[in-house]
């Protein structure tokens, strides 16, 4: 996918900038949305909203650190878009497309390549990036940290630093690693943790080992990402690791793949195998997780999530870099939701989540 960008710039400059250690820390616990909320007519969100003070929280949003921009260049993975991204040009797209915060995370492939002691480099390396984005733009950037899964050691140590160092507001994972999905048991340890902090937990699509070229001329990203997000949603859910965690506060991508349209099937699967796990059947969990609506803010897609879980577990977002804000702008505003549904979507419901980011 092409990027817009003229040209590419040292992304390293941000990063290697010197700040005291000291200074840093101190401006990263600091760092919180400082953008008071305009007065708008929600029921007209178009360019002139956009126009005006910005006021969205994107929660599917992809950023590049240098060392993550040298690793996909080094694998040849042609995600021109990452290796062009630049801090000035996503703040001049964010507030193109009224966008106030964006939760940045690192996208697919992210950043285990077979070796642990390389993957935990790297993800230190990009966390340490999107901390210091969050400290030089207070307000305007929150994190959901990158782990080196499926190494679970170096997880479980990053974990710790990200929060309580770095002061991340969240955990960025895929929806699978090599041939693990996230109900894996292997992981348990991982979400230990991850609910003793009640931690939120944003979750992207990969082309998963399963399932690589299998239709021509379509790419994976086309079928194979709202399929991975379905499978390892279910696989969440039926392998008891959303009630064995409940304190985990999980945001799935694309309006939740294909779940949406498949949960007859879920609910006959656990009718059928009685699963002890699931008393209620499946939908509780379903609708216990939230959804955003990148790639997934179509008319059929908006309706069968709403069909799934009400507007209180519906956020925004936009995929960026590699779709632009004004695509689920537009999905929103054609949709037809009432204003005040269009400010719990597009504001509200992160601000709930996230209570960082309240303007202070």
């Amino acid at each position: 996918m092409k990027s817009t960008c003229d040209r590419e710039r040292d992304t390293g400059a941000l990063y290697s900038r010197r700040v005291p250690r000291r200074d840093f820390l101190a401006a990263l616990a600091a760092a919180g949305v400082s953008v008071s909320l305009p007065d708008f007519k929600l029921a007209a969100q178009t360019k002139a909203a956009a126009a005006s003070a910005p006021f969205r929280v994107d929660v599917h949003y992809h950023f590049s650190s240098p060392g993550f921009i040298a690793a996909i260049k080094a694998r040849n993975t042609g995600q021109a878009a990452l290796m062009q991204w630049t801090p000035e040009k996503a703040l001049e797209d964010m507030d193109k497309d009224g966008v106030a915060t964006s939760m940045v995370s690192t996208s697919e492939p992210s950043v285990w390549f077979g070796d642990n002691d390389a993957a935990r480099k790297l993800a230190r390396e990009c966390n340490e990036y999107g901390a210091r984005l969050m400290a030089d733009h207070p307000g305007r950037f929150g994190m959901f940290a990158t782990l080196p899964l499926p190494d679970v050691d170096g997880t479980l140590r990053e974990i710790e630093y990200a929060f309580d160092t770095l002061k991340a507001d969240g955990i960025g994972l895929l929806t699978s690693y090599k041939d693990k999905y996230l109900g894996d048991p292997s992981f348990a340890p991982v979400y230990d943790e991850l609910n003793r902090r009640k931690a939120v937990v944003y979750v992207h699509p990969t082309t998963p080992d399963c399932c690589r070229g299998l239709v021509p001329g379509i790419p994976p990203g086309s079928i194979e990402y709202a399929t991975d997000s379905t499978r390892t949603i279910a696989h969440v859910v039926f392998s008891g690791t959303a009630m064995k965690f409940p304190d985990i506060r999980w945001i799935f991508s694309h309006s939740g793949g294909t779940l949406p349209f498949l949960t007859g099937r879920f609910i006959r699967l656990a009718a059928e195998r009685k699963n002890p796990q699931l008393p209620n059947g499946p939908m509780p969990e379903f609708r216990k997780f939230y959804y955003e609506l990148a790639q997934g803010n179509t008319p059929g897609q908006i309706a069968a999530l709403l069909k799934m879980v009400p507007v209180a577990q519906v956020m925004y977002g936009t995929d960026y870099p590699f779709r632009p804000g004004a695509e689920v702008n537009e999905g929103i505003a054609a949709y037809g939701f009432s204003a005040a549904d269009i400010a719990a979507i597009e504001r509200d419901n992160a601000l709930k989540l996230l209570p960082r980011l309240k303007a202070s």
